[in-house]
């Protein structure tokens, strides 16, 4: 079982020629609005490609909490555990996407901001029968460390997306087991200006220092740099037109998620979530650009 612990939000998208400068305002963009949420991508990512995903989030007791978790039942997520917050709302996004695809993304975190290691410890029966846990950083970081002290006392593997990207204590990353950062998250967590592959493999040799086994530098186009047993692996993207990159992060660690849940080795794993995260540039939205397990 993959338990994922993150946030949900809805994302309101409007795709325009470019980027808005500050004071600018752009006509003539497409609005779209789509389910989202780093946690809920990622979960709907796992489980379009046949992992079996449990999802631990909190969501407001609003029409977009009600559709969220409607949609989590449509893809075969167990929702069981997801929190309804009274006194918050369901988190919100607001996206503007570039004709080339890039973004620009504001996040009102609402009930994911109220997700506790309070609510988590009731839960400790669950993560506890985790064979993977997956996280993020749109939730309090106090809930992503009870969730790794679990990881390492029953010795489950964790996933961490330091994403968004921010400071982290070196005691919570010495429980990490696996790491995922792009360039900007990893130079936030190492101090460590990625420009190019020496700086990504300086940075990985940083982060493995910490106590974390396993590394992996989401580098965009030009793949990912993979750090384990003191030995790289840079593993190529696939060419592909870009779209919307929204959710790319997010698709790429769903899909990691189910590869070593398969024991795949890591390798191959990485291989398979940079396919996954290819395919999902190819199209708008963040889980609905998630690919099925046919497609990879």
């Amino acid at each position: 079982m993959i338990v994922v612990i993150g946030s949900s939000n809805t994302d309101m998208v409007i795709k325009c020629n470019h980027l808005p400068v500050p004071g600018e305002t752009i006509l003539g963009g497409n609005f779209f609005m789509n389910a989202g949420g780093k946690g809920a991508n990622q979960a709907v990512a796992a489980a379009r490609l046949n992992g079996d995903v449990t999802f631990i989030a909190k969501v407001g007791n609003d029409v977009f909490g009600a559709q969220a978790i409607e949609l989590f039942n449509k893809e075969k997520i167990n929702t069981e555990y997801i929190f309804i917050d009274d006194k918050n709302p369901s988190g919100v996004a607001l996206i503007t996407v570039d004709a080339n695809g890039e973004n620009c993304i504001a996040v009102a975190q609402g009930a994911n901001g109220n997700l506790s290691a309070h609510d988590l410890k009731t839960l400790t029966h669950v993560l506890e029968k985790a064979e993977i846990i997956l996280v993020q950083l749109e939730t309090p970081v106090a809930t992503i460390e009870y969730a790794a002290s679990i990881a390492v006392q029953k010795n489950i593997q964790f996933i961490l997306n330091p994403a968004p990207a921010c400071k982290l204590q070196d005691e919570l990353l010495s429980k990490v087991s696996v790491i995922t950062p792009n360039e900007k998250e990893a130079e936030m967590l190492t101090g460590i200006a990625i420009k190019d592959i020496n700086d990504a493999k300086q940075a990985a040799k940083t982060l493995s220092a910490k106590g974390i086994k396993t590394v992996i530098i989401t580098l965009g186009e030009d793949g990912a740099l993979l750090y384990n047993n003191n030995q790289f692996n840079l593993i190529a993207a696939n060419k592909v037109t870009a779209v919307d990159t929204t959710a790319a992060g997010d698709i790429f660690n769903g899909a990691l998620a189910v590869a070593l849940s398969e024991k795949k080795p890591f390798e191959e794993a990485v291989r398979f979530a940079n396919i996954a995260a290819a395919i999902s540039v190819t199209r708008l939205g963040a889980q609905a650009s998630a690919p099925y397990r046919n497609e990879i």
